[in-house]
């Protein structure tokens, strides 16, 4: 077995190295964007894949791995981990359902509710304290969900009928656009920025490069927000105007 993950500031890494912890310590975890990880993955049966969700849907870098290695995944039994900062319907079964296309057998599916990390925007901002109980809530329910995967009865999150149809009438009909092309809204504040090239270093999609004196976005982000977490000088934003606060999974700890 081995698991993967894409985690934009570190909600879904945690969880899934929580439920690995629990399940099986000996299980190897790799991101999505490594480039070694397909090859890992030819050598295991079993998968657990773990992804955050972006307006009901999966993050565009999320979808293009699946897709571009449509022929890896036939015969794989898959257990899906969706993190989310409210309610998603289907978070599970936006990727089960490509899997199943593509031959893989869906185990099962888990959605945790997990601290917001989108920095520059109000929605769903939260208290420390109330952060850190949705952090402890999660973490039940990932013991709960080993527990049923040991016994034989899988965690069924977001992978029926119904909850597709959640899942279209919560936010991905509305929004469908903003996943299904990367971004080219990320703003850079020359003023703010000291180029200091980190914001380069965490982008999983190489978007962002220093040029000619200045940090310089290429219009393929797929709005993880660990540049706007990351920086130091709070000089890059995305859907909002100012960076509100940064904060990781371990802060609530």
């Amino acid at each position: 077995m081995i698991g993967i993950y894409f985690s934009g500031t570190g909600n879904t890494k945690y969880c899934l190295e929580k439920f690995v912890a629990l399940y099986d310590r000996n299980i190897d975890i790799t991101p999505l964007e490594d480039t070694g990880t397909m090859e890992k993955v030819t050598y295991h049966k079993d998968i657990i894949f773990a992804y955050p969700i972006y307006y009901s849907n999966l993050p565009k870098i999320v979808r293009d791995f699946i897709c571009e290695n449509s022929d890896v995944w036939k015969g794989k039994r898959i257990f899906i981990i969706a993190t989310m900062g409210l309610f998603s319907g289907d978070g599970a079964g936006v990727s089960a359902r490509l899997f199943e296309r593509y031959g893989a057998q869906v185990w099962g599916g888990l959605h945790l509710k997990m601290p917001d990390c989108i920095c520059d925007v109000k929605a769903l901002k939260r208290t420390p304290a109330q952060n850190k109980q949705i952090v402890i809530q999660a973490e039940e329910r990932i013991k709960s969900a080993v527990y049923n995967l040991k016994n034989g009865t899988p965690t069924k999150d977001g992978l029926g009928f119904l909850c597709h149809i959640a899942g279209l009438l919560g936010q991905r009909l509305w929004f469908y656009r903003k996943t299904q092309e990367y971004s080219d809204k990320i703003q850079i504040d020359t003023n703010a920025c000291i180029k200091c090239g980190k914001c380069a270093v965490v982008c999983p999609m190489n978007n962002l490069s220093l040029s000619e004196d200045k940090m310089i976005a290429d219009g393929r982000c797929t709005l993880c927000y660990r540049c706007v977490n990351q920086c130091s000088k709070k000089a890059i934003t995305i859907l909002g105007e100012q960076v509100i606060f940064q904060h990781s999974v371990s802060d609530y700890h």
